[in-house]
């Protein structure tokens, strides 16, 4: 298997598709000088500007061209550069792309990938910082994606540009640098978590960046409880019976994610656990989210907007 960074993953993982597939392109501010962070760099040498497509400013534009692309026959994959900047292109991701396969009847899809980077990173301040996934899961007719590691976000950027439906797809931009090994060959469903630790006293579920936190705790809790982990991968469809199988053995959730803890995904998963396995439950479910405060610029006001794995570990021994 192939060693890849997370930023890496992801490029082959589109000029992979794009190479199988004339229909698959991909447009967005400075794609052709290899965007923000890097990860279309190259790309514009093997495909052209007609598949890596440069445009103005405006991501109303963007996402508007898309859409209509996609429902014409391609397979479009929108960078927006930052979650924060996808909102001045709601209308036409929420109202139109994710309803276009319902109000059509089936006649039209919209098989497009937006991609939006997420999570805070090097101080960037409240409009660039923001993890949204729960908005995108509210929305039906909308898949929300948001990988963790490089084998991740190879195989599941390439699922999500074969989707038939429009896929929200979130990466963190605090993972672009972690390496990892890749199976290029794997074939990774959109909907199914995965399982990074058995465990036997508690279930704990999360998913993005905030998964490093979660790695960090496992040392502090070495000789006390037996924590089983879950990446979900997928925010919506999500993979409940993973979960649920879990939670039945474990009979303790702990729900973790770096978005505000108000009205964030956690708390779906912590009602539906809770309502299906009320009598197996050994303790409350609980959940830990970020403050619900704009994220600072100040690197120790940012930090302390993070999960730690100090607040991991004292969660998981009070459960108990």
């Amino acid at each position: 298997m192939a060693v890849m960074s997370y930023l890496e993953a992801g490029k082959a993982a589109l000029a992979a598709e794009m190479r199988d597939d004339a229909s698959v392109w991909a447009l967005g501010e400075d794609l052709g000088r290899g965007g923000v962070f890097g990860q279309y760099r190259g790309l514009v040498d093997e495909f052209g500007p007609a598949r890596i497509v440069d445009t103005p400013i405006s991501e109303a534009t963007i996402m508007g061209a898309a859409v209509g692309a996609a429902l014409l026959g391609t397979r479009p994959v929108v960078e927006m550069r930052f979650a924060d900047f996808a909102l001045c292109a709601v209308d036409e991701l929420v109202n139109q792309a994710a309803k276009a396969r319902y109000m059509f009847g089936g006649q039209g899809r919209v098989p497009l990938v937006a991609r939006q980077p997420i999570g805070m990173w090097r101080s960037s301040a409240a409009q660039h910082s923001q993890s949204l996934e729960s908005w995108y899961a509210h929305i039906p007719g909308l898949v929300v994606v948001c990988p963790f590691t490089p084998a991740d976000n190879y195989g599941l950027l390439r699922a999500a540009i074969r989707c038939d439906d429009p896929v929200v797809y979130m990466e963190h931009k605090d993972l672009w640098a972690m390496t990892g090994e890749v199976d290029e060959a794997a074939d990774l469903p959109l909907g199914k978590a995965r399982l990074v630790r058995e465990g036997s006293d508690v279930t704990l579920v999360a998913w993005s960046g905030v998964l490093r936190a979660v790695e960090a705790a496992l040392p502090l809790l070495q000789d006390g409880p037996s924590v089983e982990v879950i990446d979900l991968r997928t925010i919506y469809p999500w993979d409940r019976d993973m979960v649920l199988d879990s939670v039945r053995r474990t009979g303790r959730l702990l729900v973790v994610h770096e978005a505000v803890a108000t009205g964030g995904f956690g708390a779906e998963i912590a009602a539906t656990v809770a309502g299906a396995l009320f009598g197996n439950l050994k303790a409350p479910v609980r959940r830990l989210g970020a403050p619900r405060i704009p994220i600072p610029y100040s690197p120790p006001l940012e930090e302390a907007c993070k999960i730690s794995p100090a607040q991991i570990a004292e969660t998981v021994h009070g459960m108990l």
